[in-house]
């Protein structure tokens, strides 16, 4: 049997169901709905649907097979969400399917309930060394272990963390950490702080669903709630494909796993933000490295404790690892996310259809679908609107500030504005305030001048005047104010690397300031005393042309 392709659409009274045979007959098939139950056979198709109202048949039925609400007026949600309306009908009991008899009755917590946020605290307990570690689990809702140790070859180029069947999430985040850390560049990240052009203009870039967010506020502030979320976002054929595709299934997850899904929720969400503002929407090769770089969920397997560390997270990754290292896009894309999130399950499912697409065409990249896309494209069907408003709110109540992402970016910003600040104060002190002065000497103070700048140039602490190099300059000589590497126009230069133990960043260009601002006082002195001299050999032969060579006798 073959599923047909299907779409429903409702108006206050009817619900309509398209479905598209083609090549079945039109007088061979058979059309059942009662209550919730819809089914649809000709051969070689069959659809069982189970809609999220009921329906009836009260005669008014023609050949289009237009089957009446049983109550008018009732809005169905969710007709959008194909792959969970092929879900047979079964019990909605939060009660286990398997029970142990003469247990002790417990309060099982309803899923429709309320969601609590806040962070789980519980006791440390130190675990005895095991020579037989067990398996460490990962993917959508931890329910994975033991693939990544079977597909080694193909994940390596995937993700970063190595041997993640073995390795603990407390050791996992301690090496990612680490490996930030080395990652993170001062001198990329203060040329993206200064030369800003390029990240402003991402900045103003208008995604998907800037659109409909704005007609949900726009219906907001009119007084009036919008008729459902679902109505502003649609799908396209080729995702209404992907949704037919997935298989239907229900997750067993427990209060952490169900905490630990949304929390990666968030975190993949927030790649794909940045992902699409950085490449305006046009995909290209670098899209499906973006995305499982910038997300710690799916390159280190990383579970959360609260929504705090998923945004520090995030920020340093965005700081260490693309192409444009700015902090105005991490908040750029927390404020994405709080969009989508608000718009509802439609807006989620669309986001996720994308990065199920990418990953798919991506070798191996795929892998990530089977360990949570897939299973996140399924679990959100089922999600309530209200937990994911409930998530855009939590999400909003979390400040992030560059501070709090360790990489003292603070103090490199203030150090290299002071440099700048100075270096513009050395040249207005070194720039000539008397040059009309001299009278009829004008010429040759120029010249004078001229070789002054030439004898700074060549002095060794020249090139040190500031924060800033021509493009191809050359490196220091030498000497302790020296710094270790060159980089573009525009771009800082970071202290050299040394061994643990060297002194802060803010310390160092301190230093150098006080070498360059020695160098050229002792420079500008000495340039003084050169010219008093000229000038007092000039006045003691007057009789000498200064344009030309006394004649021989």
């Amino acid at each position: 049997m073959l599923t047909p392709a299907f779409e429903l659409s409702q108006d206050p009274d009817f619900l309509t169901v398209a479905i598209r045979v083609p090549y079945a007959r039109a007088s061979e098939f058979d059309v059942y709905f009662e209550g919730a139950d819809f089914k649809f056979y000709a051969k070689p198709y069959f659809l069982r649907l189970t809609l999220p109202g009921r329906v009836v048949e009260n005669g008014s039925e023609q050949g289009s097979y237009d089957a009446d609400k049983e109550t008018p007026g009732e809005h169905f949600e969710g007709l959008n969400m194909l792959t969970a309306l092929l879900a047979p009908r079964r019990l909605r009991t939060a009660r286990p399917l398997v029970e142990e008899i003469g247990a002790s009755e417990e309060v099982v917590e309803d899923d429709d309930g309320e969601f609590d946020w806040e962070i789980e605290q519980t006791p440390y307990e130190e675990l005895p060394e095991s020579p037989l570690s067990p398996q460490c689990s990962y993917g959508f809702g931890n329910s994975r272990a033991g693939v990544v140790q079977r597909l080694q070859d193909e994940l390596s180029d995937v993700i970063d963390v190595k041997d993640p069947d073995s390795t603990p999430a407390a050791v996992r985040r301690q090496k990612r950490l680490a490996a930030e850390l080395a990652k993170f560049d001062p001198d990329h990240y203060l040329a993206d702080f200064f030369e800003d052009e390029a990240v402003e203009q991402i900045l103003k870039y208008n995604p998907w669903w800037n659109d409909p967010y704005s007609e949900m506020m726009a219906c907001l502030g009119k007084s009036r709630q919008p008729e459902s979320h679902a109505a502003l976002v649609s799908f396209s054929e080729e995702e209404k494909y992907q949704l037919r595709k997935f298989v239907n299934k229900s997750f067993l997850l427990d209060k952490r796993a169900r905490r630990q899904v949304c929390y990666g929720l968030i975190d993949i969400l927030l790649a794909y933000c940045y992902e699409t503002r950085v490449t305006e929407g046009e995909r290209n090769v670098e899209s499906s490295w973006n995305l499982r770089k910038l997300s710690a969920t799916l390159c280190w397997f990383e579970t959360w404790n609260d929504i705090h560390e998923i945004l520090v997270s995030f920020g340093r990754r965005v700081l260490c690892y693309p192409l444009y290292r700015h902090f105005k896009l991490v908040t750029k894309a927390y404020r994405d996310v709080i969009k989508i999130l608000q718009l509802g399950k439609s807006a989620v499912l669309k986001c996720l259809l994308d990065i199920h697409k990418i990953f798919q065409e991506n070798d191996p990249a795929y892998i990530l679908n089977d360990l949570y896309i897939s299973d996140y494209c399924v679990w959100i069907q089922k999600a309530k609107s209200k937990k994911l408003s409930a998530l855009a709110e939590a999400l909003r109540e979390v400040p992030l500030t560059k501070g709090q992402l360790g990489l003292e970016l603070e103090e490199l910003e203030a150090a290299a504005l002071l440099v700048q600040e100075e270096e513009a104060a050395g040249n207005a002190a070194c720039s000539p305030s008397d040059s009309g002065a001299s009278g009829s000497s004008d010429s040759e103070d120029s010249a004078s001048e001229q070789d002054e700048r030439a004898e700074q140039q060549r002095a060794p602490g020249a090139s040190l005047r500031g924060p800033f190099l021509e493009s191809g300059a050359p490196l220091p000589a030498g000497g302790e104010a020296g710094l270790g590497s060159t980089v573009g126009q525009g771009a800082l230069l970071a202290a050299p690397q040394e061994p643990a133990g060297r002194r802060p960043l803010i310390e160092e260009l301190g230093d150098h300031l006080r070498t360059t601002l020695q160098i050229s006082t002792s420079q500008g002195a000495a340039a003084r005393s050169h010219r008093r001299t000229q000038d007092g050999d000039r006045q003691a032969t007057p009789g000498t042309d200064s344009g030309r060579a006394p004649l021989l006798s």
